[in-house]
């Protein structure tokens, strides 16, 4: 960015700091009569004076003096506004609104913010707790930039990049006796009662444990339902059923909860990183490098 007054601005900054024409072309890399043209170029636009020259030296005059003085503080604040444009044009500073299933903040919500914190820290981001259906709703309408949700999903039109294969999982009260098993068929949960998350809004999590107790050849017995995981944890810990969830919650074992893997065949889901399809602003574009290196 070099628009001529600012490049006058620049010459004549030069020249009254040096108080020498010789010096100031050698330090602008220009000639010494096109520099001393440019300076009274911009003498007569501005109709003042900024400079006695003699044979002998350079001296400023009031008026020049003021302008060294608001032309330094106007280069410089040019300077840091051509550099905040060209940082905004890389994606290292705006803002990226990004929404996660709550299954997602325990792990990695908390990595990619503090890988993506570390390259970009001047880039605010914006982060929601949104139901997987709620989040595509939000792609769709530009409510937010990036969805960290769960698939199979309504992702039609998107953008979908698979951060997380997750096996389906139980948590199991420790002192359960089916607890011994390394691993065990969603068929042996036929007669337990069971913690489910709620149905609505759909399609959810539940409609995947559902079809697939469906498919072992069991309708579930529900004995409680929840919203949160951390609550799930609390309810299987006082012994008020079994939760089958993704494998990915294990990191949520807490004393009396053990974590043990449905054989298969069971379902797999996907945790992933959607966006809208087009052309993505820097800051979004930036933040899905960082997906993508985490998670290649």
């Amino acid at each position: 960015m070099d628009l001529p007054e600012l490049r006058l601005l620049r010459y004549f900054v030069a020249v009254a700091e040096e108080l020498h024409f010789g010096r100031a072309a050698a330090r602008l890399h220009v000639a010494q009569p096109g520099l001393s043209q440019q300076i009274q170029s911009l003498e007569r636009r501005l109709g003042v004076r900024l400079l006695e020259r003699t044979s002998r030296q350079v001296r400023l005059t009031p008026a020049g003096s003021l302008l060294l003085t608001e032309g330094r503080r106007l280069l410089a604040d040019t300077e840091r506004t051509v550099e905040r444009v060209q940082r905004t044009g890389r994606g290292e500073i705006g803002r990226v609104t990004v929404a996660a299933i709550g299954s997602a903040t325990y792990d990695i919500v908390p990595r990619l913010l503090r890988a993506h914190r570390t390259r970009h820290p001047d880039v605010e981001l914006v982060l929601r707790e949104m139901s997987t259906p709620a989040q595509v709703q939000a792609l769709r309408s530009g409510e937010i930039d990036v969805g960290l949700l769960r698939v199979p999903a309504d992702t039609a039109g998107l953008v979908v990049h698979t951060v997380r294969e997750d096996r389906m999982a139980l948590m199991l009260p420790e002192a359960h006796p089916l607890a011994r098993k390394s691993r065990l068929p969603l068929r042996a949960l036929a007669r337990e009662p069971l913690i489910l998350f709620p149905a609505s809004p759909r399609p959810s999590w539940a409609d995947t444990v559902i079809a697939a107790c469906r498919e072992a050849g069991f309708e579930p017995i529900v004995a409680q339902e929840a919203m949160e995981s951390a609550t799930v944890v609390s309810f299987v810990a006082a012994g008020v059923g079994i939760a089958i969830v993704p494998e990915g919650l294990k990191v949520l074992a807490r004393p009396g909860v053990v974590f043990r893997l449905v054989t298969p065949p069971a379902p797999l889901t996907h945790l992933a990183a959607v966006h809208r399809t087009g052309e993505l602003a820097p800051t979004v574009a930036s933040f899905l490098d960082v997906v993508r290196e985490l998670w290649p």
